[in-house]
């Protein structure tokens, strides 16, 4: 058994504080807001967040940021990206050498271009920094239905550690030493679902869908690969698993805001009626920022940005989008034979 802390008492940390408690761990949660912890304590569910799902009265809740992480095996970051650094900086003088520290979160810092384990390592040097990530709404992890994720982290050991934790019946969990790759991928696909989301929004079927999701892997693929990661990470759980759920899933706040722009509402506005932080509107300027940096073309996720921030309607971007010059799909397949072409000599 291990006792575990999570940071963050949303959909995300509380469905994960019921999987570690069916796992057998000893489990307690903290939230910024005394009326949440209140709410919880009392009803033993997240009303607003996890309607209908029970929580065991053997899962703890508290505000104290200290009790949830000192000592503690296993400090679970499960805040919304925006406010990772924050958090970090505020639990460090907690945290022992070696703790291990495991992020939940999906996002890239806006104005460092940092990914949330980097960010965490910067504030807490002396925790033992892994990242859990993959196809994995917070509904169904709660309702206990079977899912998939992968856990990364800086050595074997530690990855094992943590796959074992939590691995149960339900919850099937890999491991990888590519955490740059399982970061990136789970940051970027939001992104990508925000403009999937937008073409539902706009009427546009599952032909646009399909290209949208095709097309948004393969400038993640070269945005991360240019960065370091491996390219197979992309084909994975993080990658094309995280992506496909979060563009098709009504259950995606990602999809969702983007089908509310679509339907002619304002970033601000569809924000303000997902009622929860959309990740991926805080990753669209920092993706556009790497892929500036790393010099990498991203047309997608350019076109959600001028959509996002520059008020380009989001019919103009679709259209901009499928007329732009002509393209190889796959330039390193080299072409068998030349061919020979009548019109050539016409």
């Amino acid at each position: 058994m291990a006792k575990i802390g999570i940071l963050g008492a949303g959909s995300w940390g509380t469905a994960l504080s019921l999987l570690l408690d069916d796992n057998g761990h000893q489990v307690q949660v903290w939230s910024a807001f005394e009326e949440e912890v209140h709410m919880l304590d009392q009803k033993h569910e997240h009303q607003a967040k996890l309607p209908g799902v029970k929580i065991p009265e053997t899962v703890h809740f508290t505000t104290d940021l200290e009790m949830c992480v000192r000592d503690q095996d296993i400090v679970v970051l499960a805040v919304p990206s925006p406010f990772t650094r924050n958090t970090a900086q505020k639990i460090k003088s907690f945290v022992n050498e070696g703790q291990k520290i495991v992020n939940v979160a999906k996002g890239i810092e806006e104005t460092t271009l940092m990914t949330l384990s980097e960010i965490i390592e910067e504030e807490i040097p002396q925790g033992d920094v892994a990242v859990l990530s993959g196809p994995s709404h917070a509904e169904e992890v709660g309702r206990r239905l079977p899912t998939t994720c992968v856990v990364s982290a800086k050595t074997q050991k530690t990855a094992e550690y943590l796959q074992s934790v939590f691995m149960s019946p339900v919850f099937r969990v890999y491991t990888t030493p590519d955490i740059l790759g399982v970061e990136l991928g789970a940051a970027l696909k939001n992104v990508i679902a925000l403009a999937a989301g937008t073409a539902d929004g706009l009427g546009y079927g599952d032909n646009t869908k399909a290209a949208l999701i095709t097309r948004g892997v393969a400038e993640i693929c070269r945005l991360g690969v240019s960065m370091g990661a491996r390219m197979e990470t992309f084909y994975g759980l993080s990658g094309m698993g995280d992506l496909i759920v979060t563009c098709a899933s009504t259950h995606s706040r990602n999809r969702k805001a983007g089908y509310l722009i679509g339907q002619g509402k304002t970033m601000t506005e569809a924000m303000d009626e997902v009622k929860m932080v959309v990740e991926g509107v805080y990753s669209a300027k920092a993706a556009k920022g790497l892929a500036e940096k790393y010099q990498i073309e991203m047309p997608i996720v350019t076109e959600i940005c001028r959509v996002l921030f520059e008020d380009k309607p989001a019919s103009c971007a679709v259209n901009d989008l499928m007329l732009r010059d002509k393209k190889v799909e796959s330039p390193d397949l080299p072409w068998q034979q030349t061919g020979y072409c009548p019109l050539s000599e016409q």
